[in-house]
């Protein structure tokens, strides 16, 4: 297969730069600390779900799609960057929130409300929820709620393109692969192997392209994710049914098991999208440190795990361990009620 004849619209500034972080592991006394700048794909201030998108609104486009939904939390990257990449290739964008109206708009939402997006919220008001358990009804609640919107503009005459939660998607789940073999290029070019690749992990479409990159084009670096969302069984599951379908509908010749996948779920806190202390230490370390700016939901909480392991000797000191920073900055904007 010639990935170059699927589909593709050109949205980010790639290849992303890999920074060494030497400040950090200078303070950290552990491995070499690197750092892949998927917060600098470009477009709407960027992030990794850019290189997913490229393919799936090239898909969108070849459908004829008039209108884009998608769903995500009210800090939402993934929902930013589809607005963003639907307003680019000309179709209207539709956001479902999966959380209250808020009072004001801060962060990616007033960002979401710049670019014109078609807002609506879906969330539980049972109050004996936990939060956890408001943010999984929420979820089916956004979903009702994308299928309702899909059939009030089918029933216009509109064709209607629905991206699911986080891009987890065939077409989504190329854009990673495919950034693997970027990854596999510059560490070619820069003669610096990398013996680790940690990500943060929502709704596992990062991962599992990058572990179908790995296999596809046999490259000798294992990968970590830290989950913000999910038990590590769940993603899991996830992982393998993504593999699964991305394997069939390219016909490769790979295959990847349970054993493939590496998952640490013990630095979620008390749920999806809350922040952690450790996750607001880290945000604090990397800007004292690097200048890096990371968000309380994804990165925040993924720099924790990584910190966290090298400071229980997960790695080896002469390792060269390198984080994707998946982006997510706006979302700072929304954290005046925490202490910083």
């Amino acid at each position: 297969m010639n990935w170059k004849d699927i589909p593709r619209y050109r949205l980010a500034n790639l290849p992303t730069q890999i920074e060494h972080l030497k400040n950090l592991s200078d303070k950290l006394n552990g491995p070499n600390i690197y750092l892949k700048r998927d917060d600098e794909t470009g477009l709407a201030f960027g992030g990794n779900k850019v290189r997913k998108l490229e393919f799936i609104v090239a898909d969108a486009l070849e459908k004829k799609a008039d209108v884009m939904i998608t769903s995500g939390g009210i800090q939402t990257n993934h929902g930013r960057l589809t607005v963003a990449a639907a307003v680019k290739a000309g179709i209207k964008p539709v956001l479902v929130i999966t959380n209250d109206a808020p009072e004001a708009y801060e962060g990616n939402l007033l960002l979401d409300k710049l670019l014109g997006a078609e807002i609506h919220f879906a969330y539980p008001d049972d109050e004996q929820l936990t939060q956890q358990e408001k943010h999984n009804r929420a979820r089916i609640l956004g979903e009702e709620k994308v299928e309702e919107i899909k059939k009030k503009y089918e029933n216009e005459g509109k064709n209607v393109y629905i991206v699911p939660r986080g891009g987890r998607s065939i077409p989504g789940t190329l854009g990673y692969c495919l950034a693997s073999l970027e990854i596999y290029q510059q560490m070619i070019e820069s003669k610096n192997h990398m013996d680790y690749i940690v990500t943060s992990v929502g709704s596992s479409s990062t991962i599992g392209g990058l572990l179908i990159g790995k296999k596809l084009f046999n490259i000798d670096t294992k990968i970590i994710g830290i989950s913000v969302s999910r038990p590590a069984s769940e993603i899991k599951k996830l992982v393998l049914e993504q593999a699964e379908s991305f394997i069939n509908h390219y016909n490769l010749d790979i295959h990847v098991s349970e054993d493939d996948i590496t998952v640490f779920d013990s630095y979620i806190g008390e749920g999806y999208a809350i922040p952690t202390e450790k996750g607001v230490q880290a945000i604090k370390t990397l800007s004292e440190t690097e200048s890096v700016f990371m968000d309380h939901i994804y990165t925040g909480k993924g720099m924790s795990g990584l910190i966290d392991l090298i400071e229980k000797d997960y790695f080896k000191d002469t390792d060269n361990v390198m984080f994707i920073h998946t982006g997510g900055s706006p979302a700072l904007f929304s954290l005046d009620s925490i202490k910083i």
